[in-house]
This record gives C-alpha cells, sequence and structure tokens, in this order.
C-alpha cells in the first residue's frame, strides 16, 4: 500500500484518463563545458546528446551553478543553494550534507507512487549515514558519495567509495560504463506496476584524465594531450547515455518517458581560474615540478589539468561568468516535446517543480521554492519569459540573474578590499564583455540591495583549513582500511 503524503496527488490524480503517467530520467553531466558537444560544434563526437537536443527541445539558456555540489542541492530541492547553505563542493571533511529536513525530488515522487532509481554520484553529505541516497528518497542506490574518484579504481581521498545502498562493492572497470550498466539493469529489473524516476549522475568528464586507450586512439587529430583524453571521456559519456536511450526502447518506455539531459555546473579549464593563480601555480611548476608538493599539487591540478571547452563563454568551472553557469541542456518527451530550441530562462532550481507539473503532479509542488515550473513556458514559447531571480555563487563571488540583465559581485581576493561589481544585459551580451555598471547605477543598486537580501542559511562545509591542509583526491592509493560507506557513522 502506498502512503500519499498530504498534498501530494497519486497515481491515479497524476494521469489523465487511462494514462500512465510519465517515466523521468534524469541525465547529469559532471563538469561538461559548453563546447564539449557535438550540437555546439564541438569536435568531439556526441550523437546520443544531440538526439536528445535535436529530436526533443534544447535549453539554450540552462542555468546552473558554478560547482556539483550546489548544482545537485538546487535540482534535489527546487531552493537556492545559498538558502540550504551548500556553496561549493561538499569536500571530504564536510561534516554535514543537504540539510536532512528538506524534501527531495525523488521523496515527491515516491509518495506520488513512482519507483526512485539512481545510479551514480551523490555528492551531498556522506559523513552519516541518514545524508546517504537511499535514506533520502530512493529505492535503490548504486555509486559513489564523494566529488570525484578515480575512473578505474574508485577512490577518493584515500578511502574507496563505490557502493550499493550503503554498502561497499568493489567491481573492476571503468566508472562511466559501470553507472550505464547499472541504469540499464535497473530499467530492465524494474517494478513493472509502477512508473519509475530514474537518476544517472555520472563523474564524467570530472577530473582525473582517465579514459580507456582505445577511444582515446579515436581521437589522435586532437594535439593537446589533455583535451584528446577528455574529448574520449566525453565520447564514454556519449556512448552510455545511447545505451540509456536503447533500453529504454527495448523496454518499450521511450515514449512515454521525459528525458532531462543537464550538465551540473560548466567546464574545468585554465580560463576558469583567476589569472593570479593560474600565474602563481605556473611559477610553483618552474620550481619544483610536477607534481608539486603535499597539497599543492591538488591546488596544480585543478587548475592546469582541465581539458574543457567552454567557448565563446567566460570562465568555466567555479567562476561565476557564463562558462560557470550556463551548460548545455535539452529535455525530450515525444509527442511532448520534441524539436526544436528554447529561449527561456531554466535554472536547476526549476527542475523539480518542472519535473512534477509535467509528470502531472502539480498539486504537490511546494510553495516556498526558489525555483518555478518552466513547463508551460517550454510547451508554448509565447508564454511570457517572466522568471524568479536566480542567484548563482561560489568562492569566487555571487551573481544575481533578473533577465535580461545579470550583476556579477565578485569576492574579496584580499582583505578589507571591495571589488567593483560588474554589470551585464546577458540576452544580448553572452560573452560578458560589455560592463554597463557606470551607465546604470540605477540597476546596479537594486539588483545589489536584491542580492544582499537574498536568504542564507548556515553553511554545511566546516573548516575550509583542513580542506586546504588535506584536500580532496580524485582516484590514487587506498590510505584507509574502511572506505566512506562503511566509514558514514
Amino acid at each position: 500500500m502506498i502512503a500519499i503524503a498530504p498534498g501530494v496527488p497519486s497515481l491515479a490524480s497524476a494521469s489523465s484518463g487511462n494514462e500512465r503517467p510519465p517515466n523521468v530520467l534524469l541525465i547529469v553531466a559532471d563538469d561538461l563545458g559548453w563546447k564539449d558537444v557535438g550540437y555546439h560544434d564541438s569536435e568531439i563526437r556526441t550523437p546520443n546528446i544531440d538526439r536528445i537536443a535535436r529530436q526533443g527541445l534544447e535549453l539554450d539558456r540552462m542555468y546552473v551553478q558554478p560547482a556539483c555540489s550546489p548544482t545537485r542541492a538546487a535540482l534535489m530541492t527546487g531552493k537556492s543553494p545559498l538558502r540550504l547553505g551548500v556553496v561549493q563542493p561538499i569536500s571530504k571533511h564536510s561534516p554535514h550534507g543537504l540539510p536532512i529536513e528538506e524534501t527531495l525530488l525523488p521523496e515527491y515522487f515516491r509518495r506520488a507512487g513512482y519507483q526512485t532509481l539512481m545510479s551514480g554520484k551523490w555528492h551531498l553529505g556522506h559523513h552519516e549515514k541518514r545524508y546517504l541516497p537511499h535514506n533520502r528518497g530512493f529505492d535503490q542506490y548504486y555509486g559513489h558519495v564523494t566529488g570525484g574518484i578515480g575512473y578505474w579504481d574508485h577512490n577518493h581521498g584515500g578511502r574507496h567509495d563505490w557502493q550499493r545502498n550503503g554498502k561497499t562493492v568493489r567491481e573492476q572497470g571503468y566508472s562511466t560504463t559501470l553507472i550505464t550498466d547499472e541504469g540499464v539493469r535497473l530499467l530492465e529489473q524494474r517494478d513493472r506496476t509502477k512508473p519509475i524516476f530514474l537518476y544517472v549522475a555520472y563523474n564524467a568528464p570530472h577530473l582525473p584524465n582517465e579514459a580507456p586507450d582505445e577511444t582515446v586512439a579515436e581521437y589522435s587529430e586532437i594535439e593537446d594531450p589533455l583535451r584528446r583524453i577528455h574529448a574520449a571521456m566525453v565520447d564514454e559519456l556519449d556512448t552510455s547515455i545511447g545505451r540509456l536511450l536503447s533500453a529504454l526502447d527495448a523496454e518499450g518506455l521511450r515514449e512515454n518517458t521525459i528525458i532531462w539531459f543537464v550538465s551540473d555546473n560548466g567546464g574545468l579549464n585554465i580560463h576558469a581560474s583567476p589569472e593570479p593563480m593560474v600565474n602563481l601555480v605556473a611559477n610553483l611548476v618552474s620550481i619544483f615540478g610536477r607534481p608539486l608538493p603535499g597539497s599543492l599539487e591538488f591546488l596544480r591540478h585543478n587548475i592546469q589539468d582541465g581539458a574543457s571547452d567552454n567557448a565563446p563563454l567566460r570562465g568555466g568551472k567555479m567562476s561565476i561568468f557564463e562558462g560557470g553557469t550556463r551548460v548545455p541542456g535539452a529535455i525530450w518527451w515525444p509527442g511532448h516535446l520534441e524539436g526544436g530550441s528554447s529561449a527561456a530562462f531554466v535554472s536547476a532550481s526549476d527542475i523539480l517543480p518542472t519535473l512534477l507539473d509535467a509528470a502531472g503532479l502539480a498539486n504537490g509542488i511546494p510553495e516556498d521554492l526558489d525555483g518555478e515550473s518552466r513547463w508551460e513556458v517550454l510547451r508554448d514559447p509565447t508564454q511570457s519569459e517572466e522568471h524568479p531571480d536566480y542567484v548563482a555563487t561560489s568562492p569566487a563571488g555571487t551573481a544575481i540573474y533578473r533577465g535580461p540583465w545579470k550583476l556579477v559581485k565578485p569576492s574579496s581576493p584580499m582583505p578589507f578590499s571591495d571589488p567593483p561589481a560588474a554589470l551585464y544585459r546577458i540576452w544580448d551580451d553572452p560573452t560578458e564583455t560589455n560592463d554597463l555598471a557606470a551607465a546604470h547605477p540605477e540597476q546596479v543598486e537594486e539588483l545589489a540591495a536584491a542580492l544582499e537580501a537574498w536568504p542564507r542559511g548556515p553553511s554545511v562545509h566546516g573548516s575550509m583549513l583542513k580542506v586546504i591542509w588535506d584536500p580532496d583526491s580524485f582516484g590514487g592509493e587506498e590510505l584507509h582500511e574502511q572506505p566512506w560507506a562503511e566509514a558514514a557513522k
């Protein structure tokens, strides 16, 4: 017997007449750049991602947060990461996770009678069992719970990080392939009496740069060795997405499945980091060579080894410019959303209410969200383009969007300094080359006041000194006997 929470429609009310409620497949890539997909004229071949964008609806203004955990927090809750206190990647030292009192996307679907399934990267809390996905609304979970793992060794920060429902599993294989194997298995072995919500969250193409040799060889025309491996990682991601699409076909699910594809943030490359930091790392490498001593190597790795391409957008992962926040995205539901491109502003915080609305569960959408359903404007482009203010945040600063304007407020690099804010008419200037702050001081003042008043919750991140002294590592030697699953309290 399915218990339906107050305010959450049942399956009967979610469907229209005798029509079965739609299945939902949410696919999230990790650190995929704007120009890392074929439909943005990349040299990387992504026919399956391209198919979702071209046969479905391309989301040309898909906005997320500049880093992993904040975006995942937004899409799981429909709320602003600033409100949630999740403002940067959750490190291995972070004692907390996405606040327990929040109701998450799979919980809404489960309460409405869906089977809820997940394969892949969590990154929303791992130090306590109550933060793990199978305790936050997923009937079944498989994957890793920290930020980045070795693709072959499945280690993070000196511990093994590969689990199924809170118990470590040790398997040979490339993580992108294993995540897909599980996604296909979950589709094939699903409870056929229920619609499904399947969340497949890849760690690709996040660092470290690791891919099968045969796939790397397919991009021999790319001279930059880092870009060549990155291309192979994206290629493997695309191949895996193709396998998921084929599994939907084989199971007869394609026609009644909403597929949403998105990257969690912009791609990582050297242009994403502040120039003084780039120069500092280059000078350290000239003195010490590679690897740099101690924790400095983690810094170098994240500044010099990222090989995404966000062109023509400015910046990248962790930056508050468009290269960090505007990402490839598309949604496809045959017969409902297909064949076109939408210029509507859609944010990570809009994913939860939009999916619930599309699935016929609009009556269960809470009123206290920062996002809103974009279902009607996606179905009908003549609808109003108005959208609630959207705030993107990272240690580099904050930005507030109130279309067509974007105010960028950088963080202070030095004590007692206050860098000036920049104002862009972002619809007309997506490359952020024309700062209009001096010409529109009243707009700067208005947006700055809205940013200052934005709700901010207590941070979940703990001491930054620990992170600096003992940073996360993606892959590498397993130094601790207890894997992350068993280390959780």
